[in-house]
């Protein structure tokens, strides 16, 4: 009976890790929460720009867990989905043709700069900022898309409740 009970002590104390490392993360990362495309702030160059957007970001114990779900212009509805920490280094994505892994590197409490790369080719970098106030999120986009094409969007979002 020993054993069963240091076990449960053990598996308690694991849980309470997993719950205070997904509270730094979220305290980290002030991207926490769902983020809907405001359309009419937001420029694509050269554009169409997606019909939707919607980001979903989690805290979990091993970084950022994120769900993008976009329409494009012309085209079917897509999800692209990772798990990063704000480390600055490579984490596998899938979803996605145009890239496969992501780089995200905290500047300050509200910035990010994100690589994204296919087979190790930087196509896209970007710098995501939200507002002092939570509200909005801001991502400027540079780099060339899966056509090869040079892109430089300015993407807003609108936090949602």
């Amino acid at each position: 009976m020993k054993s069963a009970g240091s076990a449960r002590i053990v598996g308690a104390l694991l849980a309470s890790l997993v719950v205070a490392t997904s509270v730094t993360v979220a305290q980290t990362d002030p991207r926490i929460g769902s983020w809907k495309l405001n359309l009419e702030k937001s420029k694509y160059d050269p554009g169409p720009a997606p019909k939707s957007d919607v980001r979903n970001y989690e805290a979990t114990a091993d970084g950022t867990k994120a769900t993008v779900e976009a329409t494009p212009a012309s085209g079917s509805p897509g999800k692209v989905t990772y798990t990063a920490k704000l480390d600055g280094k490579d984490y596998p994505t899938s979803g996605s043709t145009a890239f496969d892994t992501i780089a995200i590197k905290s500047i300050d409490t509200n910035t990010i700069e994100v690589t994204l790369k296919k087979a190790g080719k930087v196509m896209q970098t970007s710098r995501s900022v939200v507002s002092k106030d939570g509200k909005t999120m801001t991502n400027t986009v540079m780099g060339t898309d899966a056509d090869g094409r040079p892109v430089h969007n300015v993407i807003v979002f609108d936090k949602q409740p």
